[in-house]
């Protein structure tokens, strides 16, 4: 049987994300160990958001066309929509209405981030800058396998 894929960070499943990763530190991407990618997958992508915040599900951050064979993202992902270091995956604008990774910057309370990672059969047609909706359309029917990270902040 094939093993279900995984996603992991310097913060384990559930835990509290380090400062450096949110807007009160550094502000950079955390870095993300990927398992278990299905053989038959040609991309992976990944969103990063934030379910809990006032006016509904806030995104942080969107990145796709990552190689199947990357198994780590390395931290602190330059803001650009190429990203040469992963092969020249694309990145998104978030809810800043920015490219690239903006950290969890909760307004009140404790916040659950999630960082899922999309294993897909294709390179996404997609240009740099797309937002999440759009992404989430081009993978409609391109997912072999989807696991997600979660995290939790407080200021």
């Amino acid at each position: 049987m094939e093993k279900e894929l995984t996603i992991k960070s310097a913060f384990e499943d559930g835990g509290y994300i380090p400062e450096e990763y949110t807007a009160d530190g550094r502000d950079v991407s955390p870095p993300l160990i990927i398992e278990n990618v299905p053989a038959e997958a040609e991309t992976l992508a990944v969103i990063a958001d934030d379910p809990d915040a006032p006016n509904g599900t806030f995104t942080h951050w969107l990145i796709w066309n990552i190689p199947a064979a990357v198994s780590e993202i390395p931290k602190n992902i330059e803001k650009k929509e190429q990203v040469e270091e992963l092969s020249g995956a694309l990145q998104g604008k978030n809810d800043f209405n920015e490219l690239g990774y903006l950290g969890p910057a909760p307004p009140s309370g404790v916040h659950t981030y999630r960082f899922y990672v999309y294993a897909l059969d294709y390179k996404l047609d997609l240009k740099a800058g797309a937002d999440k909706e759009t992404l989430l359309k081009a993978v409609e029917g391109h997912v072999l396998q989807k696991a997600v990270l979660k995290g939790e902040y407080t200021r």
